[in-house]
């Protein structure tokens, strides 16, 4: 059997292979869509590309961003096998008959959360009401406010919520709002590297099931069917870049100040080391993802009325691809 990803002169025909030749392998022209701008939540891509890790699986891998349909809809339609999504876009997928499936989880737990200076005195979810909250006017936001307000037995009524726009958060906290949701191994990290520090209220130490991957690598049915060495392939190759930055921060945070120069390169530095150890955590390999997490985001958002209906959560991921 020819192998696959691997083309070699006579496969498949009466030549024998050259076993000699000096010919460049032929690798497999791939691409793999980001969510956002590159970031610290990709490093592990950029390491495999640099470090030829995926060139040894026989794929020549381009990481592009987002158009303006977005990963979730480039991938979902085939027309990129590979992407950066969320655990909640994937689940509000699949309610719509979309046939995304999350194949692994880039960071073990959640590391969002509500974000304000200081001098707001916002120390619990209570302290929401009578501020001004930026978000992107997602339905979720409001959901999420409210679920670990209500537990603190707050109101979400009683916050101003507005649309932020273009505006980043040190913008807008200077402007217009008092707090918004962000990543602190991003946004958190360039406030301490700012002098400008922040009150952190993680949403998973609120709420234990909004404790969900985000984010995550998809891919689509189709592609899982018709081509799963390719994911396997490409997961083989992935978990490598991750499982050294993961060792060698320092390392890592080069590369992808090399690949992407326009980053601010202390500001990656410090968000790699924050966030290296935490792509794995307490989860046995890189990637890994539990049935326990889908299934208990997913109840959440029906019960929060942001799903019409519940989904099978063994058809939205799998570990299946992933190295033993």
């Amino acid at each position: 059997m020819c192998l696959l990803l691997i083309v070699i002169a006579g496969c498949g025909g009466n030549k024998k292979a050259d076993v000699n030749s000096t010919e460049p392998k032929k690798l497999r022209d791939i691409k793999i869509v980001l969510d956002w701008t590159p970031n610290t939540n990709h490093t592990g891509l950029y390491v495999a590309k640099d470090q030829g890790f995926y060139e040894a699986e026989g794929l020549n891998v381009e990481i592009i961003q987002p158009g303006e349909g977005g990963a979730d809809t480039m991938v979902a339609s085939g027309a990129i096998p590979f992407g950066i999504s969320y655990q909640e876009g994937v689940t509000q997928a699949r309610t719509q008959g979309v046939p995304l499936v999350s194949i692994a989880a880039v960071i073990q737990h959640n590391t969002s959360g509500f974000a304000a200076p200081l001098d707001r005195n916002i120390k619990s979810p209570t302290d929401f009401e009578g501020k001004t909250y930026g978000g992107w006017g997602s339905p979720v936001e409001e959901a999420v406010m409210s679920s670990i307000m209500e537990k603190d037995k707050g109101d979400v009524k009683k916050v101003k919520i507005i649309n932020m726009g273009d505006a980043d958060y040190f913008t807008a906290v200077k402007r217009d709002i008092d707090f918004a949701w962000i990543f602190y191994a991003w946004t958190g990290i360039e406030a301490e590297l700012r002098k400008e520090p922040l009150e952190m209220l993680y949403v998973k130490d609120y709420a234990p099931e909004l404790d969900y991957y985000t984010p995550v690598i998809v891919t689509n049915e189709k592609q899982i069917k018709d081509d799963p060495e390719l994911v396997r392939a490409f997961l083989k190759a992935t978990a490598k870049g991750y499982q050294l930055a993961i060792d060698n921060p320092e390392q890592a945070a080069g590369i992808l100040s090399k690949a992407v120069p326009e980053l601010d390169k202390d500001l990656v530095l410090a968000s790699q080391k924050w966030l290296s150890p935490r792509y794995t955590d307490d989860a046995p390999r890189w990637g890994e993802q539990k049935a326990e997490v889908w299934q208990g985001y997913t109840d959440w958002m029906f019960n929060h009325k942001l799903l019409d209906k519940k989904i099978d959560i063994n058809q939205a991921y799998t570990n299946d691809f992933l190295t033993k």
